[in-house]
């Protein structure tokens, strides 16, 4: 969840819900207030069973071990790399939307419908143009609270809504350059948006489940644009620290890629990696389902 997070086009929210850990994962956020209130009456055992708090630390853990090991290596591949990482990215995005639509028990039109809703608003999100704000403390724990929403949701991420913020460069920076300053308020925001999103987001799953899942699949399958292997740069964006990143991209056919952009679309490299991501969704939602043999789909 950690590596996805990174990136902009592809949520960790997705790789929660392909390993298994989605709905454990909403209720341990949705039960926090709970546990902080029960924290703070000094029940602290209790309030460690509450929100599942080992669950919580193990999977935090892993996601913080991620992104600060892979933050530069990510960085680095988007710049010099993009095709082979997007077009692995694509793999990936491409097959989950054919597991959480699954997922849904009974497909009918109001299912379809959400599906289209899902899709329409993924494609309007990815389409919509960047904005330039400033960095300011209280915009920083805005954009934390709305991109931890965003990525918690699969198909939505929450580097593509700080992409579209235009602050992007800023937290990237702030977490390769270990700004605390940055990173607390805007953790903060992250915060406030987790306790309160999930539990919206767990609601839907336990009483409209097929109807969210429809609309899940249709954002994932509407993200597709936004990791399409092969892109133009138009604009960029430079960070306090005088480091450039895309921020307009428009995506462009392997056989106009080097019309256009002077490099090597590397077709068949990308066809390779975009299946062996294909590959890797499938093995984790297996192994998920191995380690919990009493799971079944729900009727």
């Amino acid at each position: 969840m950690g590596a996805v997070d990174v990136v902009p086009g592809f949520s960790g929210g997705t790789v929660a819900l392909i390993t298994g850990i989605y709905d454990k994962l909403l209720a341990s956020f949705s039960a926090a207030p709970q546990a902080i209130a029960l924290f703070l009456r000094g029940r602290i055992k209790e309030a460690w069973t509450v929100c599942n708090a080992t669950f919580l630390l193990i999977v935090l853990l892993g996601i913080l071990t991620s992104v600060f090991t892979l933050a530069r290596l990510i960085s680095y591949l988007m710049l010099e790399h993009p095709v082979p990482l997007w077009s692995f990215f694509f793999g990936l995005v491409l097959v989950s939307v054919y597991l959480v639509g699954r997922e849904v028990v009974l497909w009918n039109v109001g299912r379809v419908v959400t599906f289209a809703a899902g899709l329409a608003l993924a494609i309007w999100i990815t389409l919509a143009a960047p904005l330039q704000l400033e960095a300011t403390p209280l915009i920083l724990f805005l954009a934390g609270a709305v991109a931890i929403s965003a990525m918690i949701l699969p198909g939505i991420s929450g580097s593509f809504i700080l992409v579209l913020l235009g602050l992007y460069p800023v937290v990237l920076g702030a977490v390769k350059n270990f700004d605390l300053v940055v990173l607390t308020v805007f953790c903060a925001g992250c915060a406030l948006g987790l306790m309160t999103f999930s539990r919206l987001l767990g609601w839907l799953l336990l009483h409209v489940r097929d109807v969210t899942l429809a609309f899940l699949a249709g954002l994932m399958l509407g993200s597709l644009g936004k990791v399409w292997p092969w892109k133009q740069t138009l604009t960029w964006q430079t960070n306090s620290h005088g480091e450039s990143y895309p921020l307009l991209q428009e995506n462009l056919w392997p056989h106009t890629f080097n019309d256009l952009v002077g490099q090597d679309p590397q077709l068949i490299f990308a066809i390779a990696l975009a299946l062996s991501g294909v590959v890797m969704v499938l093995g984790m939602e297996w192994l998920g389902k191995r380690s919990q043999p009493g799971l079944a789909r729900n009727e």
